[in-house]
């Protein structure tokens, strides 16, 4: 479903689900390291902005800031892309967050490319209907109302696309949403996440890695859902929403369209959750990523996703200790230096100038604050 231009600005960031489902930015097709060196310092501490002046970028102030990432970026909740962003590097990401407007324009026009893949392919299993919203209640409802009419026709064993996921994860809220789900002939449930490329070439290990993460963090996130594990309460807890507020009239008659009689969000955030756990839907068994060339849409090739849960919520944790503030943000390692090449913020970056620090040595401190 689409919502009205009018309306995009309430309804793309207060649903929580418009999360970015591709990684074209990061398309690397050179495995060679950075001659320069880790901590050859970039020419100045600011960046040009889309008028041409230049951006002061933000420096953490160790022991001075008292509010956390979350707070400071007046975050409610979390993509699952934020922390497969950080998976790639932290820095970057933190960057990204700080400068949301700076963008190269090769790079959008190539993330604008994978949108439109995504979409065709959305659009191969059933058609967008525009509903006008007034509220972030209602542009909730209509992600709620999405999920209803897709979750029978999963257990029917259907194909579905662009289906949202949310949950509580390590005390922070954690939205996204997984590309396809489909039964294999095995009657194995099997996630499917599209990557595309630029050029028709695989991406590189690290890149793979981080598409891994992604992919099962998607799978940690569905289970939970299916198991009874996401409350209304930790919803409503998280998103600061009204479940009492009366949804919107185009809203209200979508929902009566689809046989669903409610009058509120916390009506249909019972119904979801309701739906979810009352249901047959087994936890998700494959992981796969599949590889297509942008230009041709030929598949270079897929990835099989051997999903590790103890390894995962390491991770997980590690990287959540950065957005409640138990952590400074840190870049990559010098063996990873190379990812500085096709990075927006190279020449400011302070983790660079200051020479890196191996991610071991923060370790012991993030746990200690935990």
């Amino acid at each position: 479903m689409a919502e009205t231009e009018e309306e995009e600005k309430v309804s793309a960031e207060a649903s929580g689900f418009s999360d970015l489902s591709d990684s074209e930015f990061l398309d690397l097709e050179d495995t060679q390291e950075l001659s320069d060196p880790l901590s050859k310092p970039g020419p100045s501490s600011e960046l040009p902005g889309k008028d041409g002046k230049l951006i002061s970028l933000p420096k953490w102030k160790k022991g001075l800031d008292v509010l956390s990432p979350m707070e400071r970026f007046h975050l409610k909740y979390l993509y699952v892309t934020d922390l497969s962003t950080q998976n790639w590097c932290e820095q970057q990401m933190v960057y990204g967050k700080e400068l949301p407007g700076f963008l190269a324009p090769e790079k959008a026009a190539i993330l604008d490319t994978g949108a439109s893949i995504h979409l065709a392919r959305e659009l191969e299993l059933h058609d967008l209907v525009t509903i006008s919203i007034t509220s972030k209640e209602d542009a909730w409802a209509v992600k709620f109302l999405n999920m209803l009419s897709m979750i029978p026709a999963l257990q029917s064993e259907g194909r579905i696309r662009e289906f949202p996921v949310f949950g509580e994860v390590e005390g922070v809220l954690l939205v996204g949403v997984i590309d396809e789900l489909h039964y294999t002939p095995k009657g194995e449930l099997e996630l499917v996440e599209l990557k595309t490329r630029r050029r028709p070439v695989l991406p590189l290990e690290a890149q793979k890695k981080k598409d891994c993460f992604q992919v099962s963090l998607y799978k940690y996130i569905f289970d939970a859902m299916i198991q009874g594990k996401v409350t209304t309460a930790s919803l409503i807890h998280h998103t600061k929403l009204h479940p009492e507020k009366p949804l919107g009239p185009a809203v209200l008659r979508h929902a009566q369209q689809g046989g669903f009689s409610v009058t509120s969000l916390g009506d249909l955030m019972e119904l979801v959750i309701l739906s979810l756990t009352l249901s047959d839907l087994p936890v998700i068994d494959i992981l796969k990523i599949e590889y297509i060339h942008q230009e041709t849409a030929t598949v270079l090739g897929s990835e099989i996703v051997a999903f590790e849960e103890k390894e995962l919520r390491s991770k997980v944790q590690h990287y959540m200790a950065y957005w409640v503030g138990h952590r400074e943000p840190q870049g990559v390692d010098v063996e990873e230096a190379w990812k500085c090449r096709t990075c927006n913020y190279a020449d400011i970056c302070e983790w660079r100038k200051g020479g890196g620090v191996h991610s071991s040595s923060l370790e012991p401190q993030a746990k200690k604050a935990r």
